[in-house]
C-alpha cells in the first residue's frame, strides 16, 4: 500500500514539473542565431548609429572647406551724423540739401532696412583639410570596432547557444538519474516485499530518488532560462531554443591563428589611432600657418520697407589671416600631440603582446578540454560499467544498498562531467576563433 501511495505522489510530482509545451516556441540553428544577433542585437544597433553618428564628422569636416552662404536683414535708426549719412548714401536718396552744414551736423533721424547677401569661400585653411582627413580615419576606426563588436557578439552568441544546448543535455542527464533512481526503488521494494531486503533500504531508495527528481526541477528551470538569455541576445522578447546540431569549430594550426591575431579589428583600430595621433601633431603645426579666402556680398538699402531696394550695392574682399601669437597655445599643442603620439604606440605594443598571448592560452586551453573530454568520456564508460555491475551483485544480495546507491551517484556525476567538457572544448574553441580575429571566417558568416 504504501509503495502505491508513494508511485502516486511521483507521478504527481512529475506532473507538476513538467514544463508545459511549447509550440510557438522557436527553435533555430547557430549559423540562423548568429545572422538574427547582426540585425536584432541592440548593442549592435547602438554601435551601428555610433558608426553613422561617425560619417556625419566626416560631412562636418568637409562643410569647413565649402563656401558659406548667409542672408541677413538689419534695421536701424539713428541721428548720429556719420550713419545718417551712410544710410542716405546706401539708399541712394542722397542730394545737394544734404551738404548744408545744419544738415550734416544736426540730421534728422534716419531709418534704413539693410538686407544682406555674403557669401565665404577658404581657399587655403591647412587645419580644416588635416581635420577632414582625421575624420575619415576615425570613421575608418570606428568601423573596425564595429566589426570587432560583431566579433565579441558572435562569440555571446556561441556561448549562449551552448549553454542552451548544455543544460538541454543535463536535463537529459537528470532524466536518466530519476528513471535509475525509480528502477532502484522498484528493486529495494521487490526485496523487501520477498524478504530479501530492509525496510530502511525502501527509504534510502525513496530519498536518493527524491533527490534525484529535484536535481530534474533544477535542470528544467536552467534550460528555460538559457532559453530567455538566447533570444534577449538576439533582441527577442520569446525565448529561443537552440537546434539539435553540434557546435564543432574547426582547429587549424598555431601559425593560422597567430598570423590572422595581427589583423584583428581592434589591433587595426589602434593603428589608426596612432595615425590621427601623428595627424595631430600635423593639425597642431599647421596653426603657425596662415588662412587665405575670398568673401563677398550683395547689400539692399530702404528707408521704408524691409527687403525694400532703394539702392543696392556690393564688394568683393580677399582675406589673409595670420596669427602671428597666440599666447603659447600652438606650442603646448605640439607638446600634447607628442605625448598622444607616444601613448597611443605604447597602448599598440601592449595590445599586441596582449593578443599574442591571449591565442597562446586559448590555443592551450584547446588542447587541456580536448583531453579532459577524452578522460571524462572514458570516466563515464567505467561508472556505467561499475554501476551495472553493482546493481546485478545487489539483486543478488551480494552488496548493500549503499553500494548502487554509491554506484548511481559515481555515474550521475560522470554524465553531468562529460556534458561540462563537450561545452568546455567548443567554448575555448570558439574562444580561440574570437581571440584571433577569424571567428566570422570559421563560422563561414563573414560575408553577412
Amino acid at each position: 500500500m504504501k509503495a502505491v501511495i508513494f508511485m502516486l505522489v511521483a507521478v504527481f510530482v512529475n506532473a507538476t514539473f513538467l514544463p508545459p509545451a511549447r509550440g510557438s516556441e522557436k527553435c533555430i540553428s547557430l549559423r540562423e542565431a548568429i545572422l538574427t544577433s547582426f540585425t536584432g542585437n541592440h548593442e549592435l544597433k547602438g554601435r551601428q548609429s555610433q558608426l553613422g553618428a561617425s560619417q556625419a564628422d566626416i560631412g562636418i569636416a568637409r562643410s569647413t572647406l565649402l563656401p558659406s552662404l548667409a542672408i541677413e536683414e538689419k534695421f536701424q535708426r539713428t541721428a548720429n551724423p556719420t550713419y545718417s549719412f551712410m544710410s542716405k548714401l546706401n539708399q541712394e536718396r542722397f542730394t545737394v540739401q544734404d551738404f548744408a552744414i545744419d544738415s550734416l551736423n544736426n540730421p534728422d533721424a534716419i531709418s534704413d532696412f539693410q538686407t544682406m547677401f555674403s557669401i565665404e569661400q577658404p581657399l587655403f585653411v591647412r587645419q580644416a583639410s588635416i581635420g577632414l582627413d582625421m575624420a575619415k580615419k576615425q570613421y575608418e576606426i570606428a568601423n573596425q570596432q564595429y566589426l570587432r563588436k560583431k566579433e565579441g557578439i558572435t562569440l555571446e552568441v556561441v556561448k549562449t547557444f551552448l549553454m542552451v544546448q548544455t543544460s538541454r543535455e543535463y536535463v537529459d542527464v537528470a532524466v536518466k538519474g530519476v528513471d535509475d533512481a525509480r528502477e532502484h526503488v522498484r528493486l529495494s521494494e521487490l526485496r523487501f516485499n520477498n524478504e530479501l531486503g530492509l525496510y530502511s533500504d525502501t527509504l534510502r531508495a525513496r530519498t536518493a530518488l527524491a533527490d534525484a527528481e529535484q536535481k530534474l526541477v533544477s535542470a528544467r528551470k536552467n534550460h528555460d532560462v538559457a532559453k530567455k538569455g538566447l533570444g534577449l541576445l538576439l533582441g527577442l522578447n520569446d525565448p529561443v531554443d537552440a537546434g539539435q546540431e553540434k557546435v564543432d569549430l574547426p582547429l587549424m594550426e598555431m601559425d593560422y591563428y597567430t598570423g590572422a591575431s595581427l589583423q584583428r579589428e581592434d589591433v587595426k583600430a589602434m593603428e589608426g589611432q596612432r595615425e590621427n595621433a601623428r595627424k595631430n601633431l600635423a593639425l597642431a603645426t599647421a596653426g603657425y600657418l596662415p588662412t587665405v579666402g575670398l568673401a563677398g556680398s550683395y547689400m539692399l538699402n530702404d528707408h521704408n520697407v524691409p527687403l525694400g531696394s532703394e539702392g543696392d550695392s556690393w564688394l568683393v574682399a580677399a582675406i589673409l589671416r595670420w596669427q602671428l601669437f597666440d599666447g603659447t597655445k600652438r606650442e603646448y599643442e605640439r607638446v600634447k600631440a607628442k605625448h598622444q603620439i607616444s601613448e597611443t604606440d605604447q597602448y599598440l605594443q601592449g595590445l599586441k603582446k596582449a593578443v599574442e598571448f591571449k591565442v597562446y592560452e586559448a590555443y592551450q586551453s584547446v588542447a587541456e578540454t580536448r583531453k579532459n573530454l577524452e578522460l571524462a568520456r572514458s570516466a563515464l564508460l567505467m561508472a556505467e560499467e561499475g554501476q551495472r555491475l553493482v546493481q546485478v551483485r545487489y539483486e543478488n544480495s551480494l552488496s548493500p544498498l549503499i553500494d548502487l546507491l554509491d554506484a548511481q551517484v559515481a555515474l550521475d556525476h560522470a554524465r553531468a562531467v562529460v556534458v561540462a567538457r563537450e561545452n568546455d572544448h567548443e567554448l575555448v574553441k570558439a574562444t580561440l576563433s574570437y581571440e584571433s580575429g577569424t571567428i566570422l571566417h570559421d563560422l563561414q558568416v563573414d560575408s553577412q
